[in-house]
């Protein structure tokens, strides 16, 4: 009876001696078809390179092999696979929590919060949050609702309209822009600060040089020409 005893399954490809056929479809160091191989004829070419045979494709018939290096191969797959984490996009859901009779400069600072989270490419969940009895008067909510959709319209839409749930009233807004456009713009944003920040210390030094240049200047005297014909600089003591 065959029994699992846990542990983690190996995904990397067997290389070298690991490799347990009589023969392979071999590939060379550039992507050439080398052909059907015996697997001993395989090993030895990758010795004559340098090179390690990396079983890419174990479940063709016989198995592919191909010539590479293969910790430069391992090296440059795991740069590729943090770039693409680098620049996946999450979908993210912020909240916002809103009473119907919020204060003028409370709803401001609110929108304000909801205008960031679109910009960065979020959704935004919008909940009207009743109390006693403003629940007999969801109408507040609703226009609430309607009013912030309508302030921030030219970032973002809405997703999910309006609904009761509850002593809540719930609303989604989508952003216009996708994540991964606002990802990159921030990035971009960052780039120009950073190299307008690198500018104006550059401004800042060159006056400061050209000032220590004049006072380095300033401490020789003109030079003197004697009747022979040599001449003599004069500096301060």
């Amino acid at each position: 009876m065959w029994c699992y005893r846990g542990g983690s399954i190996s995904t990397e490809p067997r290389i070298n001696d690991r490799i347990r056929v009589p023969e392979v479809r071999l590939v060379g160091p550039s992507g050439e078809q080398v052909g059907i191989v015996p697997l001993a004829k395989a090993l030895e070419l990758a010795q004559e390179y340098d090179l390690d045979l990396v079983e890419v494709a174990a479940s063709a018939r016989p198995p592919v092999c191909k010539l590479m290096d293969y910790g430069k191969f391992k090296y440059e797959s795991a740069m590729k696979a943090r770039e693409a984490r680098k620049n996946q996009a999450h979908t993210v859901i912020k909240e916002m929590k809103l009473r119907p009779k919020i204060d003028p400069h409370d709803y401001d600072t609110k929108k304000g919060h909801v205008v960031r989270f679109l910009k960065q490419g979020d959704k935004v969940k919008i909940t009207i949050m009743f109390r006693g009895r403003e629940q007999s008067r969801p109408e507040l909510g609703y226009r609430l609702l309607q009013r912030l959709a309508e302030d921030v319209q030219d970032l973002g839409f809405i997703e999910s309209n309006p609904k009761q749930d509850g002593r809540n009233m719930i609303m989604v807004l989508g952003p216009h822009k996708k994540k991964t456009e606002a990802m990159a713009e921030a990035r971009e944003a960052q780039a120009a600060r950073k190299a307008e920040r690198q500018g104006g210390a550059a401004a800042e030094a060159a006056p400061a040089d050209a000032e220590a240049a004049q006072a380095e200047s300033a401490e020789v005297e003109p030079t003197e020409v004697d009747a022979d014909g040599s001449a003599e600089a004069n500096t301060e003591a």
